[in-house]
């Protein structure tokens, strides 16, 4: 069964308010896939993981029907009350056990969030509902990330990166799979035709206040707010504060940019 990390109603607002969609070059990754093998117009598309639903109000954009599913209740509650779309529905269920017909899914996607899976039993059931010729994209933003203003972005980013460092002893073991660029998510992808990109870069628009609000989001400092509740809010703050002092501004309002390098697999199931 999948790893439950993001259950709780605090974490999934706080998920949903800071998490940002898939950026446009991951973007434009997916959907030239798409074209590549002609699968452009796929009439069910699956976002599994779903969260608060980032990566399926993407994919509402381009196609007709897309369900996005996730273990979680509170997560999918706020994706559903987050900008409803047209053709867009949300179910509660493991990625493991997918409540869609053999053969019925045009593409499978999972937007940081394979990781978490049983992934035996997750590619098992990809096997099973990704129709011949469907497609899969699974891709996660990698902890090879950097900011960027003016002519303090390698202060910033060093920032950024140590309180990463505080943050990774509550780490779990399931994050070894992004550390690895997604290998084994890759080898284990029951296809013949696939592939995986580990260089995408994107950059993602945020604030000084998103950025903070992303570290809070993440696993390890939810684990660490658990623990240690005022340590773990000291070194948000203190990561802010630092932040602000270093660009010489005083609202935590003021933009940076986000990088990311996204990796990303790719397989089509033969006809």
């Amino acid at each position: 069964m999948a790893t439950q990390m993001f259950e709780g109603r605090g974490h999934a607002a706080v998920y949903q308010k800071y998490r940002f969609a898939p950026g446009e070059e991951l973007q434009r990754a997916i959907l030239t896939y798409l074209q590549e093998k002609r699968a452009s117009s796929p009439e069910l598309v699956v976002d599994v993981g779903c969260g608060t639903g980032q990566g399926t109000r993407f994919l509402a954009e381009h196609f007709k029907k897309v369900v996005g599913t996730d273990i979680s209740e509170a997560q999918i509650q706020e994706a559903r009350d987050t900008s409803p779309s047209p053709g867009v529905s949300y179910l509660v269920c493991p990625a493991e056990e997918l409540p869609f017909e053999d053969a019925s899914v045009g593409l499978l996607a999972a937007f940081t969030a394979a990781h978490w899976f049983d992934l035996e039993k997750f590619m098992r059931e990809v096997k099973r509902v990704v129709k011949p010729g469907g497609c899969v994209a699974i891709s996660t933003y990698t902890l090879d990330m950097s900011l960027r203003h003016g002519d303090c972005s390698e202060k910033l980013t060093r920032i950024y990166r140590e309180a990463w460092d505080q943050l990774s002893k509550y780490s779990h073991s399931k994050v070894k799979s992004v550390l690895e660029d997604y290998k084994e998510i890759f080898e284990a992808l029951p296809f013949s035709d696939k592939k995986r990109i580990t260089d995408i870069y994107d950059n993602i628009p945020m604030t000084v206040a998103g950025v903070v609000g992303y570290l809070e989001s993440v696993s390890p400092y939810q684990v660490f707010l658990k623990s240690d509740p005022e340590a773990a809010k000291s070194l948000l703050q203190d990561t802010e504060k630092r932040m602000l002092e270093t660009m010489g501004v005083s609202s935590c309002e003021t933009p940076v940019e986000f990088w990311v390098r996204h990796v990303l697999v790719l397989g089509c199931k033969g006809l």
